[in-house]
């Protein structure tokens, strides 16, 4: 995929990966929109126990928008988790795979860190997971994930904000490190306008193994909003994002009416040094579970998942 030409040179933080990756979230994002524009077969995602609505969005504003992280934001736990989970009960991978991808999951969460070799080796397994399968199987295989695994793990409340956005006339996005494919499934499913997400590269309908630019994560999902907001042409100052991790500082500062949910300590902190708003849809020991993954479903895989991150911890 052609990375594109929208955004201008400036001086920026984000690598040239970064960018690349931007920009190939925001192309399959509008294409998905618009493919989804054309079919007349839309799904009621009416939220239920929704909160009192907020304040913002201004009805009409067609220049607005809103992004929304997926993980821990939209939905409990890590999408790509759930994913997995899928795929290793079609038998797409080994028992020791899904704990070794759990691990990958627990060590982002937990430890708080983002170690290039664990980006490298979460990256490169996933990749190795879908490598010669069609997108197209991918896809279908996703909706019964989505039925089986995370259409109960929706936060109604912020379901209810994005569906203010909704009501309000504005496009609603998801922006995620997850496959832009489980990411579109996730959006279409929700009745959002459409989805920003890792791009993984293929040939013919088939992945061949190779990501475009990187996963979309920090400062990526920052550049692959300006690059959508650009070819949208929106007014991002006027735009809302959401999330729940200090690592979307980057997009959360590049909009108007920037959103901390369920936040993690540092994005607490630095959303109350700038009086962002703050939603917490936790309660109590939800609450101070803050980071655990969606492998915590799991029963004794998410015990020795933490069990490992302590005695690293320890070790270090």
């Amino acid at each position: 995929m052609a990375a594109l030409g929208w955004l201008t040179p400036r001086r920026r933080s984000a690598t040239a990966r970064s960018v690349l990756a931007g920009e190939a979230a925001a192309e399959a994002a509008r294409k998905s929109s618009l493919d989804a524009e054309q079919s007349a077969d839309t799904e009621d995602a009416a939220a239920s126990g929704a909160p009192e609505e907020p304040e913002f969005p201004v009805v009409g504003d067609d220049r607005a928008a809103a992004f929304f992280d997926l993980d821990n934001t939209v939905m409990q736990g890590a999408a790509i988790f759930h994913f997995g989970r899928g795929l290793y009960k079609r038998k797409f991978f080994e028992r020791r795979e899904l704990t070794r991808f759990a691990w990958q999951q627990a060590w982002f969460r937990l430890a708080g860190v983002e170690d290039p070799e664990h980006m490298q080796d979460a990256r490169d397994s996933a990749l190795s997971i879908v490598k010669g399968h069609r997108v197209s199987e991918l896809m279908s295989i996703g909706e019964e994930i989505y039925d089986e695994y995370m259409a109960d793990r929706i936060w109604p409340g912020t379901r209810a904000l994005a569906q203010a956005h909704l009501d309000a006339g504005q496009k609603v996005w998801l922006v995620t490190a997850a496959p832009v494919e489980t990411a579109t499934i996730i959006a279409r499913r929700l009745g959002l306008t459409g989805a920003l997400g890792t791009v993984a590269e293929s040939v013919d309908g088939v992945y061949t193994g190779r990501l475009v630019g990187e996963p979309l994560h920090g400062p990526a999902k920052a550049e692959a909003v300006r690059a959508l907001a650009a070819a949208e042409g929106l007014d991002l100052s006027r735009c809302a994002a959401y999330s729940d991790s200090h690592n979307d500082i980057p997009m959360l500062s590049l909009v108007g009416h920037p959103y901390a949910i369920n936040p993690d300590t540092k994005l607490r902190k630095h959303a109350r040094a700038r009086d962002w708003r703050l939603r917490d849809y936790r309660t109590g020991r939800k609450a101070a579970k803050v980071g655990i993954p969606a492998a915590a479903g799991v029963g004794a895989l998410a015990g020795g998942t933490a069990a490992a991150v302590a005695l690293h911890r320890r070790r270090r």
